[in-house]
């Protein structure tokens, strides 16, 4: 299980920072907000592997917070961004 969790860690770190430099170099604040909204789903994995690795599920409650605080920035980012043009 250990060379599993590591190979996850890995590619999930791979993937943030790959977002992180979309995050700092992207064109337009839609990309920005959706490497913003990509780099929330990261975390999220990261604690869901975190919490299966370990296998104690007391972060769960982190997953929820993360999920409704990804959700709830997408929604204003899209109606912020809705009333403005290029």
């Amino acid at each position: 299980m250990t060379t599993v969790y590591l190979v996850t860690l890995g590619l999930l770190g791979c993937a943030a920072l790959a977002t992180l430099y979309r995050l700092g170099r992207g064109p337009t604040m839609l990309d920005r907000s959706v490497a913003l909204d990509v780099l929330t789903s990261l975390s999220m994995c990261v604690v869901g592997a975190f919490a299966v690795v370990m296998d104690d599920y007391s972060d769960l409650p982190v997953l929820l917070v993360l999920s409704l605080l990804g959700f709830v920035g997408s929604v204003v980012l899209a109606r912020f961004f809705s009333g403005r043009s290029r």
